[in-house]
This record gives structure tokens, sequence and C-alpha cells, in this order.
């Protein structure tokens, strides 16, 4: 069963977010049919830490206005996790997207395609 309109509309949303604050490199992808707790797993780079925390705050800021709260919320240096249950948002530097490739390590899983403004450094 792929993941519900509510999540992907709620991923949409949180991509548009993204962007707005020149995060690039986004993947969504559809966890819905590996038994995990999250249906949808966004996942974006920026270029330098205080990106990253920008991006992430803009997250928060644009779910919020839509009512969205997230349940949890953990912050490295380079690596910011937003997780809103059904959907969880990684928001990491170059470098530690390049070493945790958590692209890869889900990349069975399918690909939602999203309908962003600017998808010129959608992957």
């Amino acid at each position: 069963m792929p993941a519900r309109e509510s999540t992907i509309a709620l991923t949409q949303l949180a991509g548009e977010a993204i962007l707005e604050k020149l995060g690039f490199d986004l993947v969504a992808l559809d966890l819905s049919g590996e038994m995990v707790l999250s249906e949808v797993f966004l996942i974006a780079s920026g270029r330098n830490e205080r990106q990253v925390e920008a991006i992430a705050e803009e997250v928060e800021r644009v779910l919020a206005a839509s009512g969205e709260k997230p349940a949890r919320r953990e912050r490295t240096a380079n690596w910011v996790l937003l997780d809103y249950s059904d959907l969880v948002v990684h928001i990491q530097s170059e470098e530690v997207r390049r070493y945790y490739m958590l692209d890869r390590l889900w990349n069975d899983c399918p690909k939602i395609e999203l309908n962003l403004t600017s998808t010129s450094d959608l992957k």
C-alpha cells in the first residue's frame, strides 16, 4: 500500500519549504511497504551548518502553519531530523549525506515524485 495522500501532501509542503531556503538534492522515499514506523523519508542537503539549520527552521515554520508539529527533533551540527510520525525529514550537509547514504540504504523503496516550484535541483 503506497503512502497516504495526506502524507504526500505534507511531504510536498516540506519540499517547498526546503527549496525556499535553497536546500537541494531532494529525494522523497515511500517506506510504507517496508514495515517501518514512517511512511515517507524526505532527504535534502544544505551547503553548511547554518543552512541546514535554516532549512529545518523553515520546514518547521511552514508545517506549523498547516497545524503540524514534529513529535521529535534531533540535531547535530550537520544533520537535523524532524519526525512528523508519518513523515521524517532529514536535512544533511553534503559530507554527512555522502557518509551515511540514506538514499542508498533505502534505494529499493519507490521514490515519490514531488511537484515543486523549482525542480532544477531535484534528484
